[in-house]
């Protein structure tokens, strides 16, 4: 195990100043290898030292611009800042740099989606879920994106997807439950999902909301 794989995993078991030591060694040790800077910004990042890490991962884009995990990394810093203008260019940098994982097209994604460019983020969402077939989180952004351009059909069967994946994402069963009212006009289905959901989370103020609208919508039914 080299000096980078070891410094990874101090910083896997929250043991950041050993982390930083061996990353300092493996810098001294090899100072135009890109890797070492990539990994203590990732320190410094997890320890909110956003301005440190920022300049190591830049460092690192210097040393090697061909690095995708460098771009990748510093978009991340610039997404949970909410800089999202930028992460989206560092996303796709990142794909340009041959880092094609299903995270990146998600981040992608979300960033465009931040930016309220719905329609833009809809491929890379959609990347995103068919790379990861099982991850319910991309199934649901993705299928709210297509709820947003009023694909009904298409983004009821994301979000079923991913309550079949995570029964317990209240987020998803009251999506579901908004797609059952607004597309299908199915009151009774939409109340089931909102009932699931307030089941998931009691304090869900929105699935809340949506019961109370469905009972008073199915009782004046009669």
């Amino acid at each position: 195990m080299n000096l980078n794989e070891l410094a990874i995993k101090k910083l896997q078991e929250g043991e950041y100043q050993e982390a930083i030591e061996l990353l300092n060694q493996a810098i001294e040790e090899k100072p135009e290898d890109e890797t070492a800077y990539i990994n203590f910004g990732n320190v410094l990042a997890q320890m909110n030292e956003t301005e440190k890490a920022e300049r190591f991962f830049q460092k690192a884009i210097i040393l090697n611009e061909d690095a995708g995990l460098a771009y990748y990394s510093l978009a991340n810093l610039y997404y949970n800042e909410e800089r999202f203008s930028e992460s989206a260019r560092l996303y796709e940098k990142t794909l340009e740099k041959g880092v094609e994982d299903s995270d990146v097209y998600f981040m992608l994604g979300m960033s465009l989606k931040n930016e309220e460019k719905v329609k833009l983020s809809l491929p890379y969402l959609q990347r995103a879920a068919e790379l990861s077939s099982e991850d319910a989180e991309a199934h649901f952004q993705f299928g709210l994106a297509l709820a947003q351009l009023e694909l009904g059909d298409e983004a009821m069967k994301q979000l079923q997807h991913a309550v079949k994946l995570n029964p317990q994402h209240a987020d998803a069963l009251y999506n579901l439950g908004v797609a059952y009212a607004g597309f299908k006009e199915d009151a009774i289905e939409a109340l089931n999902c909102f009932e699931q959901a307030i089941a998931v989370q009691p304090d869900h103020y929105l699935a809340l909301n949506g019961r109370e609208i469905m009972r008073q919508a199915l009782e004046s039914k009669g």
